[in-house]
């Protein structure tokens, strides 16, 4: 694998993860209304679904490209069209509603229960392999590694990058709120995400990989 192919993927998966969405909206909310150590539980349990999905795609997409170039060279370009898809879906969503209901109220939970929550959000939505499906294959080289282990070697610099965003989000989350309840902020992080995720899929759609 190059180090500039690395840097690349981890810099883009950085910024997508600061970006607000379903999951650091729940760890950010989990942390304000139950305590920081409950966001973290949730941020591993977030981790640990990412790494599966990675998995799941990784052995996927390295047995269609060991049969078929044509093959992948078509769900390729379906990917570039998802990513298409997903900065329309940024440009036309709304502001995510922060539910909750006592910052007061910090009700303690068990930890494995806590993971088992984040874990079993991220495994139950199937965009989240469609997303991996799309994303990973622009950060593959030819030469060096196998696919598969490059994938999966680029799902654990996700889910570590990830788990330590989100925990930071946790540690951090009374002066977060301020900033993700501003609109001028949801303005910014809104267009940002639209910009990075088409970027993605031209990036994607005329890759020679």
């Amino acid at each position: 694998m190059e180090i500039e192919s690395v840097l690349s993927f981890l810099g883009a998966s950085i910024v997508l993860s600061l970006m607000p969405g379903p999951d650091n909206i729940l760890v950010l909310t989990e942390s304000l209304a139950k305590g920081q150590k409950n966001g973290i539980a949730i941020s591993f349990g977030l981790g640990v679904g990412i790494l599966l999905h990675t998995i799941a795609a990784a052995t996927g997409l390295s047995l269609i490209i060991q049969r078929s170039a044509l093959v992948f060279s078509i769900i390729k370009y379906l990917g570039a069209v998802y990513l298409f898809y997903l900065a329309y879906q940024a440009y036309t969503e709304k502001k995510y509603a922060l539910n909750i209901k006592s910052v007061n109220i910090r009700k303690k939970n068990r930890v494995l229960l806590l993971v088992k929550k984040g874990f079993l959000m991220n495994m139950l939505n199937p965009k989240v392999s469609l997303f991996f499906i799309a994303f990973l294959p622009q950060f593959i080289v030819s030469n060096g590694w196998s696919i598969i282990t490059q994938m999966i070697v680029l799902g654990l610099i996700f889910m570590l990058q990830a788990v330590v965003i989100f925990s930071l989000v946790a540690m951090v989350s009374g002066k977060l709120t301020k900033y993700v309840d501003n609109p001028k902020f949801w303005s910014v992080s809104r267009w940002s995400k639209i910009s990075i995720l088409t970027l993605l899929g031209m990036f994607l759609a005329l890759s020679n990989k």
